[in-house]
């Protein structure tokens, strides 16, 4: 599973807000700042989260000994990275 701070980060990688990701995933805005802040999450919510942010085309990558992160999938064509055209890839 996601790690707080890899949450916050993929939200900042594709540009997305609070609102962003809880609107995506189906979850309460509350629910993500909650997760975010090293709350409890129940494990379909967090898991519905990681997909909808892998989905978007985030990679998590585990710890390695420098600590988990995140990146982007490479775009197949040139442009701007919107929610729309991340869904299409």
């Amino acid at each position: 599973m996601i790690t707080p701070v890899q949450c916050r980060m993929a939200r900042a990688a594709l540009n997305w807000g609070v609102r962003d990701l809880a609107r995506e995933a189906n979850v309460n805005p509350s629910t993500v700042t909650r997760i975010e802040a090293g709350g409890k999450a129940i494990p379909a919510t967090l898991a519905a989260i990681q997909r909808t942010l892998e989905g978007a085309g985030v990679i998590f990558i585990d710890e390695n000994g420098e600590g988990p992160g995140v990146r982007l999938r490479k775009l197949k064509s040139a442009g701007t990275v919107s929610r729309a055209s991340l869904r299409e890839q």
